[in-house]
């Protein structure tokens, strides 16, 4: 940073910490101690699909790896309302260590090909015995978590948001400008 951004109060932005995805796993028992939500399986990874051949080639490439597996997880890929783009895998539900290391390889691959700028965000979706979905939503930009828990039709439940930001705060780095809780509509597995 040079001195006349100093003097005019710009800075750069934060790189993004894509280590802290590893976090989940612990986060996940604490979620399950506290509010009685397990991991369901599904993860995606959302961003905004690029044109030309570089952007195809690393999406084949990143299929192709995590497809590798044999019997394991299958990669689908979806776009919803808005244009986005979602690259979404599925675990068995007691794997949320090989769902967050699929969501790191995604969102690595991406970022090393040069298109970092276009990643969004990553999803892991938890479930309760009551039916209650919940997504930990990781903001690219930001390296931060937030809870997502929609309702019916586009409505949140604040109050379940606001539990799980309680409970996971010491497990996770949640996202303290609660403007930036996005919702993510249609997001795979919520």
């Amino acid at each position: 940073m040079g001195f006349l951004d100093a003097l005019l109060g710009r800075s750069k932005p934060k790189k993004p910490d894509l280590d802290r995805l590893f976090a989940l796993p612990t986060a996940a028992i604490t979620l399950e101690a506290a509010a009685a939500l397990k991991p369901t399986g599904v993860g995606a990874v959302c961003f905004r699909a690029a044109e030309g051949a570089a952007f195809a080639q690393i999406e084949s490439d990143v299929r192709e790896l995590l497809d590798s597996g044999g019997d394991g997880p299958k990669i689908e890929l979806s776009t919803d309302s808005y244009g986005y783009t979602w690259l979404v895998t599925r675990h068995e539900p007691t794997d949320l260590e090989g769902l967050v290391t699929d969501i790191h390889a995604v969102n690595a691959s991406l970022e090393s090909g040069g298109f970092g700028p276009q990643l969004l965000c990553s999803v892991v979706a938890f479930a309760g015995p009551d039916g209650r979905r919940i997504g930990l939503v990781y903001l690219y930009k930001r390296g931060t978590f937030y809870p997502f828990a929609p309702t019916s039709g586009e409505k949140r439940d604040n109050a379940l948001e606001l539990q799980v930001r309680g409970a996971v705060g010491a497990d996770l780095p949640v996202e303290s400008d609660l403007s930036r809780w996005f919702p993510v509509w249609g997001a795979p597995g919520l």
